[in-house]
């Protein structure tokens, strides 16, 4: 009897963009936000590639058709010696990984591939691999060693073509080229735009581990690691698809994936200083956010570095860390490296400060000439919230400064929407709930409507209303208020906020938006700014 299909989890959004897909296939898009990924990154092990082939496979209906693909991509990679590591699917690269395969490489998959039980349930999440097969005419299981393999290779090949699409296809090379070598199947593309669709093997987990245990000895270098947050693209759930954007945002990502495309021509013509970018804007605009999902649609490693923290525990040795970290980087490429609180570091230089900041200054600013995205395929991204500090020769480093303005109406209007669009609401007027949350980021559009769903569930509902989103915004002004409010020390004190004293806190002065200090890192979809050819407020 055939296995039921797996249990599956919601599949990460497609990419739009001319780069590799994180997991090596078009996917569709989503508009809701995924869980946080704060933290250290999870480790490449046999569950977190069955979490992420259940994803991938969770709009799959036909648990042959999964089974049959890992085997033959098993065979041909086997016979066929021309083939490299980039030629098979991540999905199924992970399964295979061996970091001693390679003396001249941190690792690599080594032949021959074999589909055993094991193996063909961690690549395709199916729980009986053998039961899906076992009634095609090319199929073979060896009970020793539980290993799945073809009787008719080529019959297979045939059955394949048949009923997978094109898209699919096209996202294995390694069945790309074995149809290019039959005789009678055409693959939708070519090997080589196959494999230029596909995330390479540079930007995997296991990859990127390996190469940071060869090149950074734990004992020494521990400390700075762990100011240094590394992501697989894999790990960023969060996509450019998800979020809202300003014209000009949505132009300066189009001029670095352009950039990142025509490297070798931009080398040819002497443009070199191409590729550091500096965001600026509030709290809670997306900078973090719009910084990592580009990382994940390009398939580059995210390496992510907090100035302020290297600052404040290492003050003696800043310099170092602020090297190491640009070492990460180059080692890891291609990558982003994105640097947050860059203000921290690269303030305006006064006469008084300490000598080691001093030096500090120097070195990320030394650093960062010495980084190129033609050059060392990085791409450079500062953030900071006040840009008002930074230090003149800082400014003059970065080739775009793209603007993260709090969103207007009508884009907080359209973050609603997006917000919003797997959610039951009954008789939903985001236009109404824009016009009342003037100075809201993003993000805080997003706590308001988990408050509005956290306070329908307390009433056994799966359905939010218009009043319950209403009643949220109110209680979120109402916990602005509390945060600003002035206290008074000492027994009996009183709190004076929004009463009928004339010493109540004034909030007419106050910025409802700009003082409003959210977690850069949440993953929230929703923090752009507004849309192209829209004013702010």
């Amino acid at each position: 009897m055939r296995s039921p299909a797996p249990t599956t989890l919601p599949p990460p959004a497609s990419t739009t963009l001319p780069f590799a897909r994180p997991d090596g296939a078009s996917l569709p898009p989503t508009a809701v936000p995924h869980p946080p990924t704060d933290g250290p990154p999870a480790t490449a092990g046999a569950s977190t590639l069955l979490t992420a082939s259940r994803r991938y496979f969770a709009r799959m209906s036909d648990p042959a058709l999964d089974v049959v693909e890992f085997v033959l991509t098993t065979h041909f990679y086997t016979q066929d010696r021309d083939l490299d590591e980039n030629d098979l699917p991540p999905r199924f690269r992970q399964v295979f990984w061996s970091a001693d395969a390679a003396e001249d490489a941190p690792g690599g998959v080594e032949r021959p591939l074999k589909a055993t039980d094991e193996t063909t349930r961690t690549a395709t999440g199916v729980e009986r691999p053998w039961d899906a097969v076992s009634d095609l005419l090319f199929t073979q299981r060896t009970e020793f060693s539980g290993e799945i393999s073809l009787t008719q290779p080529a019959m297979g090949l045939e059955w394949y073509r048949d009923r997978a699409d094109d898209e699919r296809v096209a996202g294995n090379p390694t069945l790309v080229a074995a149809m290019e070598a039959a005789e009678d199947l055409e693959p939708p593309v070519t090997r080589e735009e196959a494999r230029d669709d596909v995330r390479p093997v540079q930007a995997d987990r296991v990859w990127i581990d390996a190469l940071l245990s060869e090149y950074f000895d734990e004992d020494e270098d521990g400390e700075m690691l762990d100011l240094v947050n590394v992501r697989a693209p894999e790990e960023i759930e969060t996509t450019l698809a998800d979020l809202v954007l300003t014209g000009d945002q949505e132009g300066e990502i189009q001029k670095i994936v352009k950039a990142i495309e025509h490297r070798e021509y931009l080398a040819e013509i002497g443009l070199r200083e191409i590729g550091k970018l500096l965001f600026v804007g509030p709290p809670g605009t997306g900078k973090t956010t719009v910084s990592r999902a580009l990382a994940h649609e390009l398939g580059l490693p995210f390496v992510e570095v907090k100035l302020s923290m290297i600052t404040s525990q290492y003050l003696g040795e800043t310099s170092k860390n602020v090297e190491k970290s640009f070492e990460v980087a180059k080692r890891l490429s291609p990558c982003i490296l994105f640097i947050d609180e860059f203000d921290s570091v690269a303030k305006t230089r006064r006469s008084d400060e300490h000598a080691a900041l001093k030096r500090a200054v120097n070195t990320l600013l030394k650093s960062i000439d010495e980084v190129s995205l033609v050059r060392d395929e990085v791409l450079l991204i500062g953030a900071t919230n006040h840009p008002d500090q930074l230090d003149a020769a800082a400014w003059r480093r970065f080739d775009e400064i793209v603007n993260f303005p709090k969103p207007d109406r009508d884009m907080r209007a359209d973050i609603l929407r997006v917000v919003t669009k797997e959610m039951k609401i009954a008789d939903f007027d985001p236009e109404e709930v824009a016009d009342r949350t003037t100075g809201l980021t993003g993000s805080d559009l997003r706590m308001v409507l988990r408050e509005a769903v956290l306070g329908a569930l307390t009433e056994d509902r799966m359905t939010i209303t218009q009043a319950d989103v209403m009643d949220a915004v109110e209680d979120f002004e109402e916990r602005d208020n509390l945060k600003n409010m002035d206290m008074i020390d000492g027994e009996g004190a009183e709190v004076l906020g929004e009463t009928g004293s004339n010493d109540a806190h004034d909030h007419g002065d106050h910025d409802h938006g700009g003082g409003h200090d959210h977690d850069e890192d949440s993953p929230d979809p929703t923090r752009g700014a507004e849309p192209q050819g829209r004013t702010q407020d």
